[in-house]
């Protein structure tokens, strides 16, 4: 009862706070019949993820995690004109999707998918002496996400916002003798910018269509 509970409410703030729009729809439609998996953030996430790059006024955003662009999406409509998002993705056939859904929101012009595997795309952003991100949303492999974390904070600034997503793992974050990889890599995460003197962070516990889940808003201070 709980879970429907936690997804009628989440129908109805999409309705009221968010309604109905084409381009997120069809990025949805196209995603699930290209056979990704429904994995993607939900609407009041997506709009969260929107208005937190609006606050810091973000001009650049990296995503690690395209998927179907969906997330992309958000994220880009925050943009300026002149802005960028640079979205990695591993999986060639995701980043097509996501490429086309993207284009299809008329955001191609200032959004762009890189494909491989986001440890290299990340050093190749380093050793291209990228400027500085002013919001970067994690949502990828969690046995990773340190590396990911350490990466984001090289490629950021003072004040900007680095967002992980799925931090929580139903609640197994809090067992510290687990086993699973996903859980050991966001226990990891929370050591590290728990010891990081140039972040302030919290984590949240969130409930939704999704189900019981998470994620951890970190900003960079120094």
């Amino acid at each position: 009862m709980a879970e429907q509970q936690w997804g009628a409410v989440d129908e109805y703030l999409e309705e009221v706070l968010i309604g109905s729009d084409p381009a997120l729809d069809a990025a949805l439609a196209t995603s699930e019949r290209a056979g990704l998996p429904k994995i993607a953030v939900s609407a009041t996430q997506g709009k969260l993820l929107h208005l937190l790059a609006l606050t810091v006024g973000a001009r650049r955003i990296l995503e690690v995690g395209a998927l179907g662009g969906y997330s992309a999406i958000w994220l880009a409509r925050a943009l300026p004109a002149d802005g960028r998002l640079i979205s990695l993705e591993l999986s060639p056939a995701h980043a097509a999707v996501a490429r086309a859904n993207l284009h299809e929101a008329g955001l191609e012009k200032v959004a762009e998918v890189r494909t491989g595997r986001a440890v290299d795309s990340l050093a190749e952003l380093m050793d291209d002496g990228a400027e500085p991100f002013d919001l970067v949303f994690i949502d990828a492999d969690k046995p990773s996400i340190p590396e990911y974390f350490d990466f984001a904070l090289r490629l950021t600034r003072p004040g900007s916002l680095i967002i992980v997503d799925n931090t929580v793992r139903g609640g197994a974050l809090a067992d510290a003798s687990s086993t699973d990889a996903s859980v050991i890599g966001v226990r990891r995460l929370h050591e590290l910018v728990a010891a990081e003197p140039r972040v302030q962070a919290t984590t949240m516990q969130t409930v939704g269509v999704k189900g019981y889940d998470g994620f951890t808003l970190i900003r960079v201070v120094d």
